[in-house]
């Protein structure tokens, strides 16, 4: 009897023995929290409130109905006006409120975005401390090309591209493409930069670097080089490092003088010494010498008209215009593009003039100007000296604008 006692326990034993090495333990999982770091704060450690400054809001009344004191609202207010200026919050920007994580759901961090990048936060916590930061910014080179099917813009759509690449391109090329004329046909390559915020947020693009456009057949290349200096010149230089910012020849004749300045002061005998302003340049010439446009542009007005006599002016960009005054005859039409260097007309004692000259007239965003004393767009050539760190960085761009396909 004990013998089979013994047995049956035995059996028993190794049977739970058997048992448990066979029971599969399901593992247990374990839920990790996803750590969010923004603005310089740990999120996962507050209440998060995201909303927009509304019509009617303050600063003030923001804080208050989130538990912020009375006192400390005023102390950012007026202590840390410098800092942050609570006048100045913009309706449409926006805010966040980081809130304590208890049955209060006290503000402890307020933060106001003045943009895409910049952003003040207010912390209540402690002492009352403000910092003004930048989100972290990110820069990723990219290339594009296209071909003009009927203008530039609609192009720059048509590749899902920022339309302010439309404005740098036509900046760059403002003195050499006349953009108002671009054919079907025309073509571009551009390699750039393209801004992103906080890694993933696109912002836009940040600048050209190189550019090759083709118009009327005629191959343009740009390359964006900084001149390193104090006043830290940049410019765009074409591939034998001419400066793609045409000048304004300095007189509009060749072998002329100047016989009366700009001078809205001027007096004049035959109109009993009264002020009578004179808004050009005269360059006294022969009759019959050539007259000259003083940069690219297209003509928007060639005509005979009272005191002007036989005039011609040219729209350079959207900025610069220049008029020609007293012609013996014109040499261009309306809607003409002409070159730096290109006779528009001679010179003659059409309309008010006591002898032959040209009246040069220079406007600048509609006004018309001094040309000498004005900050007018004299280019400078590209120093020799900088041309090895020119095509330092010109030449592996080249190489890459030539391999991108339209």
């Amino acid at each position: 009897m004990k013998n089979l006692f013994i047995a049956v326990l035995f059996i028993s034993l190794f049977t739970a023995c058997e048992n448990h090495t066979d029971e599969i333990v399901e593992p247990t999982e374990i839920e990790t929290e996803i750590l969010i770091e923004q603005y310089g704060y740990l999120l996962n450690d507050f209440n998060v409130v995201r909303d927009t400054i509304r019509p009617g809001d303050t600063f003030g009344d923001i804080l208050f109905a989130n538990g912020v004191s009375h006192d400390k609202i005023m102390e950012v207010a007026t202590k840390f006006r410098d800092s942050f200026d609570v006048r100045r919050m913009v309706v449409g920007k926006p805010y966040v409120l980081l809130n304590s994580k208890d049955s209060l759901n006290t503000t402890q961090v307020f933060i106001y975005e003045s943009n895409k990048i910049d952003y003040a936060a207010v912390d209540f916590r402690d002492s009352i401390s403000i910092n003004n930061r930048q989100k972290p910014v990110r820069y990723e080179e990219r290339e594009a090309s296209g071909v003009i099917s009927s203008s530039l813009s609609a192009t720059m759509e048509e590749q899902n591209l920022s339309p302010y690449m439309t404005d740098q391109l036509a900046n760059i090329y403002a003195w050499t493409i006349n953009f108002f004329k671009l054919q079907p046909g025309d073509r571009f390559k551009v390699i750039y930069t393209e801004k992103f915020i906080d890694d993933t947020i696109p912002a836009g693009l940040k600048e050209i670097k190189a550019a090759y456009f083709e118009h009327r057949g005629k191959p343009l290349y740009a390359f964006k080089f900084d001149i390193d200096s104090p006043e830290k010149i940049s410019g765009y230089y074409d591939e034998a490092a001419n400066n793609l910012k045409r000048a304004f020849l300095k007189a509009p004749v060749k072998f002329s003088r100047i016989s009366s300045r700009y001078n809205l002061n001027r007096r004049i005998k035959y109109y009993g010494y009264k002020v009578r302003p004179h808004r050009g340049t005269d360059f006294a010439a022969p009759i019959g010498t050539p007259i000259l446009a003083t940069a690219d542009g297209v003509v928007t007005k060639s005509e005979y008209r009272g005191g002007n006599g036989n005039y011609v002016k040219i729209r350079h960009n959207g900025t610069y215009e220049t008029q020609y005054l007293h012609m013996k005859a014109r040499n261009v039409k309306v809607g003409q593009y002409v070159s730096q260097g290109d006779i528009i007309g001679w010179i003659g004692m059409t309309g008010n003039t006591s002898g032959p000259h040209v009246c040069y007239r220079f406007w600048k965003h509609g006004k018309e100007v001094d040309p000498f004393q004005d900050d007018t767009p004299f280019s400078k050539p590209l120093p020799k000296e900088l041309h090895d760190a020119y095509f330092s960085i010109q030449t592996p761009l080249k190489e890459k604008l030539d391999c991108i396909v339209f």
